[in-house]
């Protein structure tokens, strides 16, 4: 029996990035699933309810935090780790994403893709 690829959600507005994650979580046998801003991230997190969201802050239509609000508001959605991926590194921006639930904060120039993947299987190993 085949286990079932854990399905992740990259949301991302940098095609350039987007396509790097995306081709480092595919090789480590992961499904994923891309938005490229905050609406489409909501709307694909209802319907393919990923195991697991990477999810940038600065996003056109509604940012990182607004998405975040939303999933976590939704019943659906609420128990899905939410892991925010930003170049935004102020330590008030980092408290506020984990008082709103997110299960991490990375920051973009400080993780190698290889690394994020790495934390995004011990997270969800927990």
């Amino acid at each position: 029996m085949l286990k079932e690829k854990i399905k992740i959600l990259l949301v991302e507005d940098d095609s350039f990035l987007l396509g790097m994650y995306a081709a480092k979580f595919e090789l480590e046998g992961f499904k994923v699933i891309m938005a490229e801003d905050g609406e489409k991230a909501i709307r694909a997190s209802l319907k393919e309810l990923p195991d697991v969201i990477l999810l940038d802050i600065i996003l056109p239509k509604l940012d990182g935090f607004e998405v975040l609000k939303q999933l976590k508001a939704e019943g659906k959605t609420a128990k899905i780790p939410v892991i925010l991926l930003t170049n935004l590194s102020q330590r008030d921006e980092i408290k506020r994403g984990l008082e709103m639930g997110a299960a991490d904060y990375l920051i973009k120039a400080h993780f190698m893709p290889s690394e994020v993947v790495e934390k995004i299987k011990r997270i969800l190993s927990k």
